[in-house]
């Protein structure tokens, strides 16, 4: 049976190839909007941190119609760190619209989503986005679309998927790269005509795979997914289950149901196969979990999301500071809040560290684990973090640690700088190849060479690099490399940072801070570019005397401060540093506060002793 009122797409693309841009306008031309609505620019990013960095975290479900037929859409993120979010969801979906821009072409998330897509046997409708940019290659997009087909080992029905060439900012469509629509009503045609309407049984008993759960302070937990077998209904007795795990057999009750209708969800008392529900009162779900009537209780197969490759401590805050600004500081606060995350996002691992107070949290990258630290930090949470590491593997009796295949845009002039980077962090060079005015550049390099390394590479390029890089296979363990060459400034004494202090530790390096912040011993206030760390008196004030001259400080001008985001300090930290991290506040400090037991253990570690 199918419903051929309806159909499921998810819209994959590589990090700012247009999906959002691309929803926004589906939803527009698909009247879901009034005329005289105001619609904000990516409405599908609701969430403050997407807004604020212009990229999609979280998944997120919505719907449209067009010619009576209802088209539910599943906008996905584009970012290598965020590829458990598209993993989970494609199993909701009959088909995938991939989104391509039309200069840059496939990039690597472009391939882990399509690869994903076609393991899966999803029909692809494949739209070359961008293609009003006065320097794009549609031709050669096409071209490098299809080879990247074949080398996907595609069949010959998705070696056959249509192009429809689009610029989801003007919200035109065409079938025909020479000619520019007027609208998208081109694409809407391809989607109805090439995605398929879902199949299956509606009067077999009800089967369900939840691909996605979050919790609402209303309603409870909240799990979505789509209705593969049977009807759901109000009221309906029902047994949650799972594939993986035999033992799991919880009997529940559907007290709410919902659909999607635009962006809201909208409340409905039965649904059928194929539809895509968002279901309450089931306290015990999960990602990959299957509801099933509770007279035939047979769990469906979910696919198993790729493993996490870095690792952070997450630990209780114990510095001088602890407990001043933030409202959750105990172990017991951090504990529930990352475990509870670790429900929602399947590639975020949380364990138990080997003190109450410590926690292992391993994530697909440093963005991956930084977008959690943030989340947490704007939710009143404080707490340490330490030095991102790599997860470290034992295969066949082999040390192996996890490679990244890394893609460098860089102009001409930049090349010999970055060869001589990617030569100290262990990376391999594959490919390399003029790309408009630019050269492109393709390296294998272990994923622990990374770190760090963004912000070095768009100051070598003058701001005009592009990287991009995803997880490739684990081989074995490539040597030491030298994580960074510079040393930090130490304040001396807990205090407020003074003018003459810091006028005087400025000739040492770059500072962090600025005059009348606190600061307490062992907290890192600048940098040092020589190399090895300094202990500065940024408190420091000057001697005074009746022989001082009234106009004797005006000559102290300080350098502006460096101001350290959240990348750059996880970026900076040493494997004798921890980050502090509060609600208003973030901060670096040494693991031992102490600089003469510092100096001790130091010593002790160049002796050989520990």
């Amino acid at each position: 049976m199918e419903n051929k009122m309806l159909r499921n797409v998810a819209i994959i693309a590589h990090v700012d190839h247009g999906k959002t841009s691309l929803v926004n306008e589906l939803l527009k031309q698909g009247n879901v909007f009034r005329e005289n609505q105001v619609v904000e620019d990516r409405v599908m990013d609701s969430n403050a941190l997407e807004r604020e960095r212009g990229i999609t975290i979280l998944s997120k479900n919505t719907s449209c119609f067009y010619d009576g037929v209802k088209i539910n859409v599943i906008d996905t993120p584009g970012h290598a760190d965020f590829g458990g979010e598209v993993e989970r969801v494609l199993k909701m979906v009959d088909g995938v619209l991939l989104v391509v821009d039309a200069y840059e072409g496939p990039m690597p998330q472009t391939r882990f989503v399509l690869e994903k897509a076609l393991s899966l046997g999803l029909k692809v409708v494949v739209v070359v986005n961008k293609i009003d940019r006065p320097d794009a290659r549609i031709k050669e997009v096409i071209d490098e679309v299809l080879e990247l087909f074949l080398e996907l080992d595609a069949d010959e029905d998705q070696l056959n998927s249509p192009f429809v060439f689009a610029s989801a900012r003007q919200g035109i469509a065409s079938k025909d790269a020479n000619v520019l629509g007027t609208d998208m009503k081109p694409l809407f045609d391809t989607i109805i005509s090439h995605i398929p309407a879902p199949q299956g049984d509606e009067s077999q008993t009800l089967k369900m795979l939840v691909s996605s759960a979050e919790h609402n302070d209303y309603v409870g937990k909240l799990a979505v997914g789509k209705i593969e077998q049977g009807r759901i209904k109000v009221g309906q007795n029902v047994v949650v289950c799972n594939y993986h795990d035999p033992a799991k057999k919880v009997k529940s009750k559907i007290v709410s149901l919902f659909v999607y209708e635009g962006l809201k969800r909208v409340a409905v008392e039965s649904a059928g196969v194929g539809e895509i529900v968002c279901v309450a009162g089931l306290e015990n779900v999960t990602i990959g979990d299957t509801i099933c009537d509770d007279s035939c209780i047979e769990p469906i197969e979910f696919v198993k999301i790729a493993e996490p490759s870095v690792e952070m401590t997450f630990m209780v805050n114990d510095s001088p500071f602890a407990g001043k600004e933030g409202k959750f500081v105990t172990s017991r606060h951090l504990r529930e809040r990352l475990y509870k995350e670790a429900v929602k996002d399947l590639s975020l691992k949380v364990e138990d560290g080997d003190t109450a107070e410590k926690f292992k949290v391993s994530g697909r990258g440093e963005m991956h684990l930084s977008i959690l630290i943030e989340n947490m930090r704007r939710d009143g949470y404080e707490f340490q973090v330490s030095q991102p590491k790599v997860l470290i593997k034992t295969i066949d009796g082999v040390k192996c640690e996890p490679i990244d295949r890394l893609y460098l845009d860089v102009p001409e002039d930049c090349v010999g700088t970055v060869m001589n980077k990617m030569g100290v962090r262990k990376g391999d060079l594959q490919n390399m190849a003029p790309h408009g005015n630019r050269m492109r550049m393709e390296f294998l390099i272990p994923s622990r060479g990374l770190f760090g390394f963004k912000s070095e590479f768009l100051t070598d390029t003058r701001g005009e690099g592009i990287v991009n890089s995803i997880f490739f296979e684990y081989q074995p363990h490539k040597g030491e490399i030298l994580r960074r060459d510079f040393g930090a400034l130490i304040a001396h004494e807990e205090g407020k940072a003074i003018v003459y202090g810091l006028y005087n530790a400025q000739e040492r390096g770059e500072l962090f801070i600025g005059a009348g912040v606190p600061v307490y011993a062992g907290m890192v206030v600048g940098t040092n570019p020589k190399g090895g760390d300094i202990v500065v008196n940024v408190c420091k004030t000057k001697h005074l005397s009746n022989c001082r001259s009234s106009g004797s400080d005006d000559a102290l001008r300080l350098t502006p401060p460096r101001v350290m985001s959240l990348e750059d300090c996880i970026e900076f930290l040493g494997d004798d540093e921890y980050m502090e991290v509060t609600p208003t506040s973030i901060r670096i400090r040494k693991i031992i506060l102490d600089h003469t037991q510092r100096m001790r253990e130091r010593g002790k570690m160049l002796r050989g002793e520990i």
